[in-house]
């Protein structure tokens, strides 16, 4: 078995052990390449089924594409798909975008917040119309008590410290240093009530392992991950106030691969066109401790 293969087999494992173990599960779905592998993997775990629905929380600041190629495989695989908004932020203006806010400020707002809210079912959240292709509100507004998340280890140095079976308190928040211990692939899955749990089946992944993957599986990505035609592409996708392509030539998978197999990108993090990450070193795992992805 090759690594591709043993970390495939440890993911799906971990996807059907949480599927067997709580109950309310959702899928975030930022629409980036990590947590489009791991929708691919949810379908292979369930042989080409999704029974899992899945929640794309939108800022409304998300690039053009990314909502758009959202749309377009969530109606081509009839997934069930929902998605979150801070709609009152939005309508109030109270954004970084609009000047009332710091980067950080605006990520805790429409994403944090806006993510738990949706998740403990206090905010509406809308569901995709498989026939007419258009969002609705959705009626139900069950908690979901677990939450299957795309993080890798190697992406970002608070995420380093999660468990494949995280806990949270019933607020989302996260106590870094109140974590199981998961030893020899034996997982922690009895909880207390009133638990919240984060899963993270891509954990050990590595950003060379997403991408071939994605090459393996023929796995379709949007195509911001790829040149533009004026030498630039995004590595890491977030919200367009605040997200800045990189100088790459790469036009396919097999060009990003071969970045990253020799050292291209190297000396450049791969969340450096994060701006908000800039702003305060310590913000995402900031975020994360309140509930963030």
């Amino acid at each position: 078995m090759d690594r591709l293969d043993s970390l495939e087999a440890q993911s799906i494992y971990i996807i059907r052990e949480a599927y067997n173990r709580f109950k309310n599960l959702v899928m975030l779905w930022s629409v980036g390449k990590d947590s489009t592998v791991l929708l691919w993997l949810m379908k292979k775990a369930f042989f080409g089924h999704a029974p899992i629905p899945l929640l794309h929380i939108d800022t409304g600041f998300k690039i053009p594409e990314m909502i758009k190629y959202r749309d377009k495989l969530a109606m081509e695989l009839g997934l069930t798909m929902l998605v979150g908004q801070n709609e009152e932020a939005l309508r109030k203006k109270e954004t970084f975008p609009d000047g009332k806010l710091t980067r950080v400020q605006c990520c805790m707002a429409l994403k944090t917040i806006a993510l738990r809210k949706t998740l403990s079912g206090e905010w509406p959240r809308k569901k995709l119309n498989l026939k007419t292709g258009k969002y609705e509100e959705d009626p139900s507004r069950e908690p979901f008590t677990g939450v299957i998340v795309g993080v890798r280890a190697d992406e970002e140095g608070s995420r380093s410290k999660e468990r494949y079976f995280s806990p949270r308190d019933k607020e989302s928040n996260w106590d870094v240093a109140d974590q199981p211990p998961e030893l020899w692939n034996q997982f922690k899955t009895d909880f207390a009530p009133g638990t919240h749990i984060r899963i993270h089946p891509l954990l050990d992944w590595t950003e060379l392992d997403i991408w071939e993957y994605i090459k393996r599986e023929n796995i379709p990505v949007v195509s911001l991950y790829f040149d533009n035609g004026k030498g630039l592409r995004y590595r890491s996708l977030g919200c367009q106030p605040c997200t800045k392509p990189i100088e790459s030539n790469a036009k396919n998978v097999d060009d990003i691969i071969e970045e990253l197999r020799t050292g291209k990108l190297a000396n450049i993090a791969e969340r450096a066109g994060r701006d908000q990450d800039k702003e305060d070193g310590n913000s995402l795992e900031t975020l994360r401790r309140e509930g963030y992805m």
